[in-house]
């Protein structure tokens, strides 16, 4: 005999939109507990097809059904299910439908599936050899035109996918892709206003980094963007002396000789100066880092840090520059 829940779950494909809709808002409110999690966590191979199959219905349906899936992925072991049974695909299916109302939703759902490896895999397409990066291509493209839209900003989350898949070789490899371009994408959303994407992308370069001893060429390919994105975070509140700014490449040196905002999150700048220590080991990470007054920035930025983290990551920095130039003489402008 079917227990009250499997009752419930043969609801959620009923020919009645009112039954379906009620059957849906149960389950959501079923996953707002951890009772309800374990209790349809064990039902997961009826319940996660049928949920799955409601995110392409209307918004009244199709957004509770998606509050639970997010919730139920919460769970490490139901985020593992889900990527089995195909979920990722069937979420960027739906993502890309036309008036898609749930946009903000499944991107979330994306974020807690990519904390898997096995997700990561999945939304890389790695299986496939001719859609490899495709997921990911869309997704950056709309991570980059969404944040200009009124209607708040559905792909913020899209940060956070990214600072997932770049934990992977994998990930960074194909975000390192000149041909493809997209880490140079991704930068310029560091200017943003928003504290998620700013630090999402932070955290992606900086996961990035790890890849600079095989990938310094593709790296210094787009230090116009680079440097800036890790530099100004760093460089204090100070206005520049022309002195210093005729050391430095226009893009650096123009925002530095004028008042600007400072980064205030201390985890962005604690990322961006572990990106600047994994480019600085490389030989060649350390000339291009000489060859815009790096040391000068992390100099005067030093002189304004307040956080023990951040002033320790400065200092990490400031040690290997003074131990790899050799001579005091050379490291007179670094962080001691």
């Amino acid at each position: 005999m079917a227990t009250e829940l499997e009752e419930l779950l043969d609801f959620l494909s009923s020919p009645s939109p009112p039954i379906k809709k009620a059957a849906v808002t149960i389950v959501r409110d079923y996953t707002g507990s951890e009772d309800g999690l374990r209790s349809l966590g064990k039902y997961s191979v009826v319940a996660f097809p049928a949920l799955a199959r409601l995110l392409a219905e209307k918004k009244e349906v199709s957004e509770p059904a998606a509050e639970a899936l997010v919730n139920l992925s919460q769970n490490t072991e139901l985020a593992g299910k889900m990527v089995e049974m195909n979920m990722i695909n069937i979420v960027m299916d739906n993502l890309y439908k036309k008036n898609c109302d749930i946009t903000h939703l499944l991107v979330m759902l994306l974020v807690n599936l990519t904390q898997l490896d096995a997700g990561i895999e999945s939304l890389l397409q790695q299986g496939d050899e001719k859609m490899h990066g495709l997921y990911i291509m869309r997704l950056v493209r709309s991570f980059c035109a969404s944040s200009s839209e009124k209607k708040g900003d559905p792909f913020e989350h899209v940060a956070s996918i990214l600072v997932n898949i770049s934990q992977k070789e994998a990930g960074r490899k194909l975000l390192l892709d000149p041909k493809r371009g997209l880490l140079k994408q991704i930068i310029r959303q560091f200017d943003s206003p928003s504290p998620l994407r700013k630090k999402g992308v932070s955290g992606t370069i900086r996961n990035c980094c790890f890849e600079a001893d095989d990938q310094m060429q593709n790296l210094l390919l787009i230090s116009e963007f680079l440097w800036p994105a890790l530099l100004l975070p760093v460089a204090g509140n100070k206005i520049y002396s022309e002195q210093d700014t005729s050391k430095m490449p226009p893009e650096l040196g123009s925002a530095l000789s004028i008042e600007r905002e400072t980064v205030t999150d201390p985890e962005v700048r604690a990322q961006v100066l572990d990106a600047i220590y994994l480019l600085v080991l490389q030989e060649a990470g350390r000339r291009a880092f000489w060859s815009v007054n790096g040391p000068r920035i992390l100099q005067l930025g030093y002189e304004n840090e307040e956080n023990p983290k951040v002033m320790e990551a400065y200092e990490r920095v400031g040690s290997l520059l003074i131990e790899e130039s050799g001579t005091l003489e050379s490291s007179t402008d670094v962080v001691s």
